[in-house]
């Protein structure tokens, strides 16, 4: 269902990182999707990569964070996507990729998802996933 992307899938992740983008309607730019997941290709040092289905329909990206709250290291789902919907693949690879964060040891995991998007708070909940107080805010350097 799930496996980790490798460097080799760079092509295959950059094109399904477009589909995700125009879905949710993210700007997209080619060369630094590129760029963000090489890294992430290479080794497991700053997150992993997942790609979803076989044949390939999507991909998850988990980020590593570090929090005294989580005591140490915790994951963000980045960015989750399958392009085919309604037959639970996205459930089933959520819940692997959450099985696999559990034996890496990791305690917690965040996400964000857009404030106007209730049916995927509602896919999130449905597996665990609660909604906090808290209020994500950013700025570019």
């Amino acid at each position: 269902m799930i496996r980790r992307a490798a460097i080799n899938d760079l092509d295959l992740l950059a094109g399904l990182a477009a589909e995700f983008n125009a879905a949710d309607q993210h700007p997209h730019e080619e060369q630094r999707v590129r760029r963000a997941l090489i890294p992430l290709l290479a080794d497991d040092d700053a997150g992993v990569v997942y790609l979803i289905g076989d044949p390939v329909i999507g991909y998850a990206v988990v980020t590593w964070g570090y929090s005294i709250e989580s005591g140490g290291r915790d994951a963000l789902l980045d960015e989750i996507y399958v392009g085919s919907s309604g037959e639970g693949i996205g459930g089933k690879a959520l819940d692997s990729i959450l099985e696999d964060l559990r034996k890496r040891g990791l305690p917690r995991i965040f996400l964000e998802t857009e404030r106007l998007n209730e049916q995927v708070r509602r896919f999130y909940a449905r597996h665990g996933f609660k909604e906090e107080d808290s209020i994500w805010m950013s700025q570019w350097l």
